[in-house]
C-alpha cells in the first residue's frame, strides 16, 4: 500500500489470485524475466507483484535452432524452444537464490509434451520451498496425439488439468492459447477440471519472411507473435474468458504502460503480466507500477482491485 498525499486515502495496489497475494497486478511473464535472479541488478523485484519464471521441464532442453527472434512491425517473433535448466536444476541453483530476496513472489511455469510430463515436473517443484503457485503453459504440442497442442482440444486440456491438479501441491493456473476457435470454451474447460485461475493469452501462430533469400526469418518456420500487436484481440480474448469463469484471470498480450495494465483490469483480469516490452525496456515491469501509482493517484482510484470488471457498457 502506498502512502497518502495531501490528507487522500491509501492508495492500495494489492490483488489477489487464487490465494497467492501480491503487491501490485504486475507480474514479469514467463519466457521474457529468466529465473528473475538475472534481472536483480537492473529491477528492484520487490517493487514488482510476482516474476513467473520461464517454463521447467522434467528434464533440461536446449531450445531450436537460431534464428530464434525476430522483431516485427509491432511486436516480436519468437521461437526459443522452451530452453531450460529442467526442474530439479532449478530448485537446487535458482531457487535459493530467489528466497534470499526479499518479499519476492516467485511462480513457476511448467509444460511437458505428455501428460505424465506436467505430472512429473509438478511433483519435482512440489519439493521447493519458497514457490507461490503453478503456472500451467498448455501451448505444448502433445506428442502422444500427433503434436495437437493441449491447450487447443478441450478433451485434452480437461485431461492435462485434472492430472495435474491431483498431484499440485499449490495453486494451479492454467495459461491459454489464443489459437483456438473458443477461448471462453477453453477456459471454462480448464475451470471446470480444477484450475485456481487462467492467464492468457500466449502468443499467435506466426512467421516471417526474408523476400532477398525467400528463406524464413525464425528457423523454426513459424514462431509466437508477441507485442503490442496482439493487444487488441489478446483484450477481447481475457474479456471472454473472464465473462465465462468465475475464477480470476490474469491478462497478457501487448502491455506496456500503465493505462494497458488499467483496460486489462477493466475487461476483467485481476492482474497481467509484462511480457515484451521487457525485451526493449529491461525495466519496463518496474517502471509501469509506478505509472499504475500515478496513474491511480491522478484518477481518484484509491483500490485498484475495484477496476477489475469495470467497464462501462451503458
Amino acid at each position: 500500500m502506498n502512502s497518502p498525499a495531501n490528507g487522500a486515502a491509501p492508495l492500495d495496489l494489492a490483488v489477489s489470485v487464487a490465494g497467492v497475494a501480491f503487491k501490485n497486478p504486475v507480474l514479469a511473464a514467463s519466457g521474457t524475466f529468466g529465473y528473475g535472479v538475472e534481472f536483480e541488478d537492473i529491477v528492484h523485484l520487490n517493487k514488482l507483484g510476482g516474476i513467473i519464471v520461464k517454463g521447467l521441464s522434467k528434464e533440461p532442453m536446449t531450445g531450436n535452432p537460431p534464428p530464434r527472434l525476430w522483431e516485427t512491425a509491432a511486436g516480436m517473433l519468437n521461437a526459443i524452444g522452451l530452453q531450460n535448466m529442467g526442474a530439479q536444476a532449478f530448485l537446487e541453483d535458482k531457487l535459493p537464490l530467489l528466497r534470499k530476496m526479499k518479499d519476492v513472489v516467485v511462480l513457476a511455469n511448467v509444460f511437458g509434451y505428455t501428460r505424465e510430463d506436467f505430472e512429473t515436473t509438478v511433483q519435482i517443484l512440489n519439493d521447493g520451498e519458497g514457490i507461490a503457485a503453478y503456472e500451467l503453459n498448455v501451448s505444448c504440442p502433445n506428442t502422444e496425439q500427433g503434436g495437437m497442442q493441449f491447450g487447443s482440444d478441450p478433451r485434452l486440456l480437461d485431461e492435462v488439468v485434472r492430472k495435474v491438479r491431483r498431484v499440485a501441491a499449490r495453486p494451479l493456473i492454467v495459461k491459454l492459447s489464443p489459437n483456438v476457435t473458443s477461448i471462453a470454451q477453453m477456459a471454462y474447460v480448464a475451470q471446470e477440471a480444477g484450475a485456481d485461475a487462467l492467464s492468457l493469452v500466449n502468443t499467435f501462430v506466426a512467421m516471417a519472411i526474408d523476400v532477398e533469400t525467400r528463406k524464413p526469418r525464425i528457423a523454426n518456420i513459424t514462431a509466437g507473435l508477441s507485442g503490442p500487436a496482439i493487444k487488441p484481440i489478446a483484450l477481447r480474448m481475457v474479456y471472454d474468458a473472464a465473462q465465462a469463469v468465475r475464477i480470476p484471470v490474469i491478462g497478457m498480450g501487448g502491455i506496456s504502460r500503465a493505462e494497458d495494465v488499467v483496460e486489462y483490469l477493466l475487461a476483467g483480469a485481476t492482474a497481467v503480466q509484462i511480457g515484451t516490452a521487457s525485451y526493449w525496456d529491461p525495466c519496463a515491469t518496474e517502471r509501469i507500477v509506478d505509472e499504475l501509482a500515478r496513474w491511480c493517484a491522478e484518477h481518484n482510484v484509491s483500490r485498484l482491485a475495484d477496476l477489475t470488471g469495470g467497464m462501462v457498457l451503458e
